[in-house]
């Protein structure tokens, strides 16, 4: 039998945080748990604490008699269960975390790494250190950069642009100009807009930064406007990058013509089940993948995918994962050490600690 728990906690930021479009002062983390025969898996999303309740009253139920070991059955039966709530949002977010944690049941109790179990094609993960955040002061920017690409020898970063809906091109070109100065010459700079400009304005911000060697262009416009984000790949040099709120394989094959990498996010996409499909959706269509945030959550999935070409090492995930589990990795040098020395993905939920954050 499979049994199927979940539980939410909500950490603040350690400083106000915001992008193009949103500001929050507060993360909510829902953990999945998948028990049987004595062990535990552990799988995570990041949403609102309804996750939880959709883990437990719409999921629980329907692989409570399955075995623990098929887990392409079980992640069907949760599919399915999820039919009349909508797959997209926050159900999606549910069976995200609850796929997550059912492959980590199923390495735990055979013993093996989560990565060894999917397959190895990596031991370490190329990562880039994500922040930069529109509320962030030139000084805690510069901070922040400095710190990944000149003390942990992170050679690429992100910032967040796309201030106000696009409305201050003004501060988006000074925060980049600012971040280039910090990281050097030799780190590639990228950037995030969130989606918050229109087509023409955000090929006009490519041209202004032109000097500044972008290497990356998140969302320049709308992720649902594909038509717009292959107008902007194909009139900027940077990389245009999008796919992070894809929920189901139909999304990543509509996107793939429109941009030059994909991002796929475990913790949305359906879980390992479907990132795996996802990433070769995107290599029948000849591109990389990018893995989105929740960079312990991907850690084996990424070390498990030919076609990666890095994962978002992102501030505030980083900082509650290390809090909330011990046998997190650090990224110094630029990649992060896949564990192939402890059961399943490697972490364990540091319960008081936790506690001390729990809304759910």
């Amino acid at each position: 039998m499979t049994r199927l728990g979940a539980r939410a906690y909500r950490v603040p930021t350690d400083a106000p945080e915001g992008d193009g479009t949103l500001a929050w002062e507060g993360t909510t983390l829902v953990l999945a748990t998948a028990e049987a025969d004595g062990h535990t898996g552990l799988g995570w999303t990041y949403g609102p604490r309804a996750v939880a309740g959709i883990v437990t009253d719409l999921l629980a139920p329907v692989v409570a008699d399955l075995d623990p070991d098929d887990v392409p059955l079980i992640w069907s039966a949760m599919r399915s269960r999820l039919r009349n709530a909508g797959r997209p949002g926050v159900a999606g977010l549910a069976l995200s975390a609850a796929d997550c944690a059912v492959w980590d049941l199923k390495a735990r109790r055979h013993g093996l790494p989560l990565a060894r179990l999917l397959g190895v094609a990596r031991h370490a993960v190329p990562v880039y250190g994500s922040g930069g955040f529109t509320t962030y002061d030139a000084e805690r920017q510069h901070r922040q950069l400095s710190g990944w690409v000149h003390e942990q020898g992170i050679p690429r970063v992100k910032i967040k642009i796309g201030e106000s809906w696009g409305g201050d091109v003004r501060r988006d070109v000074t925060r980049m100009a600012a971040a280039r100065r910090s990281i050097g010459d030799d780190a590639e700079l990228y950037v995030d807009a969130n989606g918050a400009y229109q087509r023409k304005q955000a090929i006009r911000v490519a041209q202004a930064a032109a000097d500044l060697d972008l290497r990356w262009f998140e969302e320049p416009v709308s992720s649902d406007d594909l038509a717009g984000l292959g107008q902007v790949r194909d009139r900027v040099r940077p990389d245009v990058a999008a796919g992070e709120y894809g929920y189901d394989l139909v999304y990543f094959q509509r996107m793939a013509p429109y941009v030059d990498c994909l991002q796929i996010d475990v913790t949305r996409c359906g879980g390992i089940s479907e990132f795996l499909r996802a990433a070769a959706v995107a290599a029948a269509a000849g591109l990389e993948v990018s893995a989105h945030c929740a960079p312990h959550q991907h850690l084996a999935v990424a070390a498990a995918t030919p076609n990666l070409r890095h994962l978002e090492w992102f501030h505030d995930h980083v900082r509650i994962e290390s809090l909330l589990f011990d046998g997190t990795v650090p990224a110094t040098g630029g990649t992060a050490p896949v564990p192939l020395d402890r059961p399943g993905n490697g972490l364990r939920l540091r319960t008081e600690r936790a506690d001390e954050y729990r809304v759910a």
